[in-house]
């Protein structure tokens, strides 16, 4: 058994998103994993009191990646972060280097940030995501700071988003058929992130955390089929007819234009490395989409 609670001895570790479901997460794991709830600080825009985290001996600190000054603030004293990246459409660029350039003059040691995986060699941008993930790592890389930086493949328990809410009465209609991806649920992820934290020889370290079995679209209208008994008729459209029924359904074209973005990049095999990282990180194999339909069906 790992001996966490010797990594983070007499240190404190702060998580940045924490009214997010990543960064609630990874808090949780951290406490499963014995580090003790006055050694972990959560960081949230929100002024407002975060009760469930408070009962549980968790102080919560604001903090604004707009507002470099409450930065520094909040991560005084603090010697690891977890910085959750930010969401799109938001300026991620200018938010990163503030958490990332506010944790320097802090004098904080270690930043592990969350950016999205990246097929090796691949020119695909990913609007609202690529360019800012790699202003980010070259910022924190040129920092002086310790960092390990772990890459997320889509996540297994929000594929959904990408699919028709009456899948079994509407079938499954997007702009890919047989492309490959490796997802992970986040809570799997968040819990990858709390070993990273809490366990030493993650030092300038990347990870890939693509999961332990690969899957189409095409595949997920098979499952979703099989474990219902019910058929889910699977189409390949344009992406521009894909684009046209986001809008219909009032979503603003932009948005739309960003999902079909990820649709695209499933389909060109952009998220299927499996390093094993992430299995290596839990010590198990991660939950395959069957499961997760099954255990939510349930």
């Amino acid at each position: 058994m790992t001996d966490y609670s010797k990594e983070l001895q007499g240190k404190k570790v702060l998580v940045t998103g924490v009214t997010g479901l990543i960064g609630k997460a990874t808090v949780e794991h951290l406490l499963k994993k014995g580090i003790p709830a006055n050694q972990i600080i959560g960081l949230s825009r929100k002024k407002e009191p975060m009760e469930d985290l408070a009962a549980r001996g968790i102080e919560v600190r604001f903090g604004d990646y707009f507002d470099y000054d409450s930065l520094v603030r909040a991560f005084e004293g603090i010697d690891k972060i977890m910085l959750t990246s930010t969401v799109a459409f938001t300026d991620r660029s200018t938010q990163h280097y503030n958490a990332i350039t506010a944790a320097r003059q802090a004098g904080v040691k270690h930043v592990v940030y969350m950016a999205i995986m990246r097929k090796e060699g691949s020119q695909r941008i990913m609007p609202e995501v690529t360019e800012s993930d790699l202003y980010t790592e070259q910022v924190l890389k040129s920092s002086g700071l310790t960092y390990t930086i772990v890459y997320h493949p889509p996540f297994t328990d929000a594929l959904s988003f990408f699919l028709d809410p009456n899948s079994y009465e509407n079938g499954i209609k997007v702009p890919a058929n047989n492309g490959k991806m490796a997802p992970a649920t986040r809570d799997e992820l968040a819990e990858a992130h709390a070993e990273i934290l809490s366990t030493p020889g993650h030092e300038n370290k990347t990870y890939s955390l693509g999961g332990s079995n690969l899957i189409s679209f095409a595949d997920i209208a098979k499952i979703l089929a099989e474990v219902k008994g019910q058929p889910v008729p699977f189409t390949t459209i344009t992406s521009e007819e894909y684009i046209d029924g986001i809008v219909a359904k009032g979503a603003p074209r932009h948005v739309a234009e960003f999902i079909t973005s990820w649709v695209l990049a499933i389909e060109g095999n952009e998220f299927e490395h499996q390093s094993g990282d992430l299995e290596r990180l839990l010590g198990r194999k991660t939950k395959t989409f069957r499961e997760y339909v099954e255990s939510t069906l349930a």
